[in-house]
């Protein structure tokens, strides 16, 4: 993406490689922003994709996450444009689903998240017709014994936290008995051992850079930042759904928390993570959407009580510095945001001009997080 460089007060990056020198870790802030400022970032990065898209775009999986990111905003603030913005893109779609009612395919369940949201803000059951429909066929009628649909760790994102949300909203557990199914064979059955590391608490991407497949090219395991990400997300909002007493709660809750201290303890000393959580020197770099998502699903983990504060409070607080301070534009842009893609080498290189709608998605999702700890 072609942008201007000189921006008042910002430091612009002529090429992928040019990057910012990271600061010693002392020097860096460890106490939290205020509400009001954590708020006027997200404002200014959300206003500036809107002014940007009058076209709100379709409703795949990445948008969708831009939009779980605003309506998490339109409820912290209670702004009508950003409702507005949504709702009119939900309207656009008639509340449906790519691939319609018959899809299994977890991508597609993601804009899902975002009806389920403006059910909630204003409920009307034709915002739930297409979402409900399609889950309700692969817990009840369209072969409900297969389980493998989600082969990816980024399907945990996508898709669990729809069927918690409908199994809560409609009083019915087997949704939430489809969910564990599917979440189990991903964790622990996909590729033979599962995606799950449970060593490091770190998930693989796929099958494929299980041990003895995908490498980095210094010989390392590759373990995806933003797949890693997908999954923080997907277990956060599925908890922050589901009753405390359902029975599979607990593991959610256990597996989030060492997913978080796991991605706590390779941390960049800017704030940052890797694209590559395994190996440092792999594409070294600031990248925005896995560090938004570890952003998210920390903060969470404090509020919610699940990680001590104290230990945790620095990583927030280091994360959200190096956002605002290296990835957000003076206009509200927001860069460093690896594309699509399934690996640290995808969509590279990675610069203070590259974004997309889902990494925007994640930052809202974070600071809005962050915005409700208490200082």
């Amino acid at each position: 993406m072609n942008r201007r460089r000189l921006l008042t007060g910002a430091t612009a990056l002529a090429t992928g490689s040019a990057l910012p020198a990271a600061a010693p870790a002392a020097a860096r802030t460890t106490s939290l922003p205020s509400r009001t400022d954590v708020i006027a970032v997200l404002r200014r990065v959300a206003d500036h994709w809107i002014a940007a898209h009058q076209d709100p775009g379709d409703n795949g999986w990445a948008n969708a996450t831009f939009f779980s990111g605003l309506l998490a905003l339109h409820r912290l603030t209670g702004s009508p444009r950003y409702l507005t913005y949504a709702r009119n893109w939900a309207e656009k779609h008639a509340y449906g689903l790519k691939g319609g009612v018959t899809t299994r395919h977890a991508d597609n369940h993601n804009a899902g998240q975002a009806y389920l949201d403006l059910y909630e803000i204003e409920p009307e059951e034709g915002k739930l017709a297409a979402i409900e429909a399609s889950l309700h066929r692969m817990v009840y009628t369209g072969r409900p014994e297969k389980n493998d649909d989600w082969w990816w760790d980024d399907a945990l994102h996508m898709a669990m936290p729809p069927f918690a949300r409908i199994g809560a909203l409609r009083g019915d557990p087997r949704y939430w008995d489809k969910l564990y199914a599917l979440y189990h064979h991903t964790k622990r059955t996909e590729g033979g051992p599962g995606l799950h590391d449970k060593a490091t608490g770190l998930w693989y991407r796929d099958k494929r850079f299980l041990p003895g497949g995908i490498l980095s090219p210094t010989g390392k395991p590759v373990l995806w930042s933003r797949g890693n990400g997908w999954v923080t997300a997907g277990h956060t909002k599925t908890l922050k759904a589901l009753p405390p007493g359902q029975p599979h709660t607990a593991e959610y809750r256990q597996t989030l928390v060492h997913l978080v201290s796991a991605v706590s303890r390779v941390q960049r000393q800017d704030g940052f993570w890797n694209v590559n959580l395994a190996d440092p020197d792999h594409l070294p770099g600031p990248e925005t959407s896995g560090t938004s998502f570890f952003l998210h699903g920390t903060a969470y983990a404090i509020r919610a009580g699940l990680v001590p504060r104290s230990t945790y409070l620095p990583v927030v607080a280091r994360a959200w510095q190096g956002l605002v301070t290296t990835a957000v534009h003076p206009d509200g842009f927001l860069g460093h945001v690896q594309n699509v893609g399934d690996r640290p080498e995808s969509s590279q290189p990675v610069t203070y001009d590259t974004t997309a709608d889902f990494g925007v998605g994640a930052f809202l999702l974070a600071g809005t997080e962050l915005a409700r700890l208490d200082p």
